[in-house]
């Protein structure tokens, strides 16, 4: 099977198609949030906190971590605002983050400073980005998000996305990166847009399992963008996606509706062994009030690096969250 390793400095995740489906905190991003854009921009970090130990809480497996605020200061220096960011983050909780950025400096700045082993977010097919961004991978032993799309943009022939996503892989290996380290995103396309956009990545993730023998991972709520009720169709296509092949998504823990699904899903693929996660979750649960998961381990926001004071970079290719 193939397992795809993350670590924060004293916890170790697998991504792979034996495990719980992972959950990728998305909300520490601040593309689409001024608010927040602005926050990080004048150095106050409390939003970045709070959504930190909110989505811990609620039961993500990892982190993802943006610093992207160019729409708010085209001047902002996305490096070191990235490294501030990422060092508040894991000097507060003990999850694998997933360092997000399309700047390859930016990257290879917080892969200086980040502890255990994190996921880079992300490659793309384009010759640059594939020459930039591999070669600090295979030098810090990190695996990558494989964005399966190239110069020629987005395609909205699912056949061309898969040999884009193999390129990638075929480049990863190349440089000495190996398959269980390439995490491919297949690129769900809104539903309300492109009405067979369901089938089409169900069909695609079953290849990339098949024939790549690949971990995936998606903007989950991709797939809703532009409906109303946007949360009842990302629960949905959660189980369906699992039931597919793919093995995490970057996603908003503090949904209770998809967690839910997430967990639920887990229980009927047999990656919840003896339902335990699910009863200690649940167990407690009253009609009308959503369960509280697990408790998970943090830190106080002074601990670790963090250090004192208080831009979506690598996902260009997706859509607004929702």
């Amino acid at each position: 099977m193939t397992r795809t390793i993350v670590a924060s400095a004293s916890r170790e995740i697998i991504i792979g198609f034996d495990q719980p489906f992972c959950v990728i905190g998305e909300r520490i991003n601040p593309t689409g949030r001024k608010k927040l854009a602005a926050e990080m921009v004048a150095g106050n970090f409390e939003t970045v906190i709070k959504d930190a130990l909110e989505q811990a809480a609620a039961g993500a497996t990892m982190l993802d971590v943006n610093a992207g605020v160019t729409a708010v200061d085209p001047n902002a220096t996305e490096p070191e605002l990235l490294v501030q960011t990422l060092q508040i983050v894991q000097g507060l909780v003990d999850l694998p983050l997933s360092i997000d950025s399309s700047v390859t400096a930016a990257i290879e700045a917080a892969l200086k400073v980040a502890k255990g082993r994190p996921l880079v977010n992300s490659v793309t097919g384009e010759e640059d980005k594939l020459e930039a961004i591999l070669p600090l991978c295979r030098k810090y032993d990190v695996p990558v998000v494989a964005i399966s799309n190239d110069e020629t943009g987005i395609s909205m022939n699912p056949d061309v996305r898969f040999a884009v996503a193999k390129k990638i892989v075929e480049r990863a290996m190349d440089h000495g990166i190996k398959p269980e380290d390439v995490v491919v995103d297949p690129l769900v396309m809104p539903i309300g847009a492109l009405g067979d956009a369901g089938r089409q990545v169900f069909a695609l993730l079953r290849r990339l399992r098949e024939e790549l023998k690949v971990n995936t991972t998606c903007g989950l709520s991709n797939v809703s963008f532009g409906l109303p009720h946007r949360h009842g169709i990302n629960a949905a296509f959660i189980p369906m996606v699992i039931g597919a092949g793919m093995t995490s998504a970057i996603m908003n823990p503090c949904r209770p509706q998809e967690m839910e699904a997430v967990r639920g899903a887990n229980v009927l693929n047999g990656t919840d062994k003896d339902c335990t996660n699910w009863i200690r979750t649940y167990k407690d649960y009253k009609p009308g009030e959503h369960a509280a998961p697990a408790p998970v381990q943090v830190n106080a926001p002074g601990d670790g690096s963090a250090g004192g004071g208080r831009r979506r970079g690598g996902r260009e290719a997706r859509m607004a969250r929702g």
